[in-house]
């Protein structure tokens, strides 16, 4: 009798044998099990052009298993799913949508609506129970015109044996077909179209629908967030001496950095991420991390971390900020940016508001990132002040051993490496550099540790005034988390003085 009335229906496709989706590493093989379903549909003249599926007991929808989203795209051309578990189960009304792939994840409601019970006298416990159940019907009905698009579930047996959740739905929702209520949801909630990917491990029901071949382990246990052109990737190159120290792989277009939670690489998910970071040999004491210079500054870079790496270790390098806004200058003159090729570094920091764009947008990245007291507090927003290490950019370079012995220290990584044996310094560069075989030093690369003219002593005072007010917010600040303040801004400050008498 059901397929005689097939068209009647909206039909959307499940899992073959109710499989879970987060069982199938193999992305041909989810699909081949997805084919045996449409072959069933198309056999029985059964529509499969709905565009939306679910997955049972929200397997791989979230969180994301990538094989299923393949899948679904490749066999059915998937363009909407739902599930109840992002960002968590309860409570349900901080449920909310997302986009991954190209796919619509639309919240899911659990309605509480359905009995198996038709008649009023046959009712457990009698009309009193019922009553409460009306009163709970109400807080149903409230909850649902309150929040403009919900998406209800329930099985076949329950909704075509109760008379009650069918006059509900036929009298109080209006229903659109999933595609249309997509498009609806998220220009509604423009917002929500970016997820915020948390720790699988953290939430027992999302560990029990995520892959078993999937580790938490391979999340890194501390983050080098920048700012840029202040001595991270030096950093970067002593940690990684470290025997107990790891770093993420090498990403191919951005060469040690990652960039995940910073820009668009944010959307490939975790999967994508954890990929970079190999299988710890030893979870305890193992430490793998990554360095992206640009998270310091980047706004939503904290957030999104916190989100994934709530317990991680973060590690900022501060210098002065007028020699980072010079040295990125330099930089972008070596990459042949024309608003650096065309203008003095003295142009570029004082231009007004009336400047051509690609000057201004030079000038931002210039002096923005050297507010550092601004971006260290939305950081902390997210993260607790005993999770922040500041490192001191200007004694990096000079006593860079001095430096990784409080970087360990701080880590709680063992054993304490002995960085003094580790690094020598080499003249012709002018850096530190890592001792090898023979006594010889071997440094970065030649596009670090250029060499260009000092800074013009009045792009100096401009930048010294500029940053005053942002240097004694720092001051402020690490007064307050009771951190050591680094040798150049004590330098900085005490120049201030001089000047006011």
């Amino acid at each position: 009798m059901l397929l005689q009335h097939r068209m009647d229906f909206w039909w959307f496709p499940h899992m073959w044998s109710h499989m879970q989706p987060h069982l199938f590493h193999n992305v041909s093989v989810l699909a081949e099990q997805m084919r045996l379903n449409k072959i069933f549909a198309q056999e029985h003249g059964i529509p499969t052009d709905m565009g939306y599926a679910v997955a049972p007991h929200h397997s791989g929808v979230y969180p994301v298993h990538s094989q299923l989203y393949e899948a679904w795209k490749s066999v059915w051309g998937i363009k909407v799913t739902s599930t109840e578990e992002y960002p968590h189960l309860r409570p349900a009304r901080y449920r909310r949508g997302f986009i991954h792939n190209g796919i619509q994840v639309l919240p899911r409601q659990t309605c509480g609506l359905f009995t198996h019970t038709i008649f009023y006298n046959e009712y457990p416990g009698g009309s009193k129970e019922l009553d409460k159940i009306n009163f709970k019907l109400t807080c149903k009905i409230h909850c649902a015109l309150s929040i403009q698009i919900s998406i209800f579930m329930t099985h076949l047996s329950n909704y075509g044996n109760d008379r009650l959740g069918l006059y509900t739905f036929e009298s109080l929702v209006k229903t659109l077909p999933p595609v249309k209520l997509a498009e609806k949801y998220f220009q509604i909630f423009p917002e929500e179209r970016d997820p915020l990917w948390q720790n699988p491990c953290h939430d027992k029901r999302h560990k029990d629908i995520w892959s078993k071949e999937k580790t938490c382990d391979r999340l890194p246990k501390f983050l080098v967030i920048g700012p840029q052109k202040t001595g991270t990737t030096a950093l970067h190159s002593f940690l990684s001496l470290h025997p107990a120290i790891t770093s993420s792989f090498p990403s191919p277009t951005t060469f040690e950095e990652i960039q995940f939670f910073s820009g668009a690489n944010y959307d490939n998910g975790i999967d994508w991420y954890m990929d970079f970071f190999p299988f710890p040999s030893n979870v305890s004491t193992d430490f793998m991390f990554e360095k992206s210079a640009n998270y310091f500054d980047t706004e939503v870079a904290s957030k999104r971390a916190a989100a994934l790496l709530p317990r991680a270790k973060i590690l900022a390098v501060l210098i002065n900020p007028a020699d980072r806004a010079y040295s990125w200058y330099q930089h972008q003159r070596a990459h042949q940016d024309p608003a650096a090729i065309n203008n003095t570094f003295h142009l570029v920091v004082t231009a007004g508001p009336s400047a051509p764009k690609d000057l201004l947008a030079l000038q931002r990245r210039c002096l923005n990132p050297g507010a550092y007291a601004t971006h260290l507090e939305r950081w902390l927003q997210h993260y607790q002040p005993s999770q922040l290490h500041i490192v001191d950019g200007a004694l990096l370079r000079t006593n860079p051993a001095l430096v990784m012995e409080g970087i360990q220290r701080f880590l709680g990584v063992t054993p304490i490496f002995n960085y003094t044996q580790a690094l020598m310094y080499d003249d012709s560069k002018g850096f530190w550099c890592q001792r090898v075989e023979g006594g010889r030093a071997k440094c970065l690369g030649k596009s670090k540790g250029r060499k260009y003219p000092e800074m013009s002593p009045e792009s100096r005072a401009f930048l010294a005034e500029y940053y005053r007010e942002h240097n004694m917010e720092l001051l402020r600040l690490l007064n307050r988390l009771g951190q050591p303040l680094p040798s150049w801004l004590r330098q900085e400050l005490q120049i201030h003085l001089h000047s006011c008498f």
